[in-house]
């Protein structure tokens, strides 16, 4: 049997198992997703009574450990910072409001130094932005063309009627403005190629450099507390989440 027929034997035996499944479930017991037990009287008809929505969690620090770590893994940055908070509050054998104000000491200390090692990310988002609004004037402003021919290009201009309209200075100014934007488009559209294999590949070059570095700061400055968890959560934050 070839393994196109095999795969759909075993699709359709997993449908049928499946169907036979939901027919027999009781909308009246829940089914969880974790190893937290379920009281059997919170659902009813297939939907959960008041008693048990009173139970749901409004915060992450209302969440038990498990679920917790689920959205850690998840990369919530909430959820990072709240692992951190429990495994100061074993180490220390303190509470959490305390465990909460050491936990701010450890966020003051990652935020050192953080403009330098954004200092890249910021830069490339004045250089596009810049870029792209004064491509504007550089093509259409009569006055600008004038000015960039005169210092870069002295290249001889139309006459002045054929300069009335926007388009007409477009045009004539496109015949050194096209080299300039459309190399510079196609680097961009190189880069940006080059990016999407290294996110296929999963490499991120500077970004996890500058964790690591971020990390290891981290892990020197609170040596108490579990390596495995400090940096890896707490650095995986973006660099508007942190608190």
């Amino acid at each position: 049997m070839s393994l196109l027929h095999t795969s759909r034997a075993l699709l359709s035996k997993t449908s049928s198992i499946a169907r036979k499944a939901s027919t027999k479930h009781n909308f009246n017991i829940p089914r969880s997703f974790t190893n937290v037990p379920t009281p059997p009287d919170s659902f009813k008809d297939g939907k959960p009574t008041l008693q048990y929505a009173k139970a749901l969690p409004k915060t992450f620090a209302s969440m038990t450990n498990e679920q917790i770590l689920q959205f850690a893994e998840m990369q919530i940055p909430e959820a990072c910072r709240e692992c951190i908070v429990r495994d100061i509050m074993v180490v220390d054998q303190i509470e959490y409001d305390d465990a909460m104000k050491i936990f701010k000491k450890i966020a003051e200390t990652n935020r050192r130094g953080m403009q330098i090692y954004a200092l890249p990310f910021y830069t490339g988002f004045g250089a596009a932005f810049t870029g792209g609004i004064l491509s504007v004037p550089l093509v259409f402003d009569l006055s600008t063309v004038n000015w960039f021919n005169d210092k870069f290009v002295t290249a001889e201009m139309p006459p002045l009627e054929d300069l009335e309209r926007m388009l007409e200075v477009g045009s004539a100014s496109w015949s050194w403005m096209e080299p300039i934007l459309g190399q510079i488009s196609f680097f961009l559209l190189c880069m940006q190629f080059a990016r999407s294999q290294l996110q296929n590949l999963g490499v991120r070059p500077y970004f996890n450099w500058q964790l690591n570095m971020r990390a290891a700061y981290l892990v020197s400055q609170f040596p108490q507390y579990d390596a495995e968890v400090s940096p890896s959560l707490y650095c995986s934050y973006h660099f508007a989440l942190l608190i």
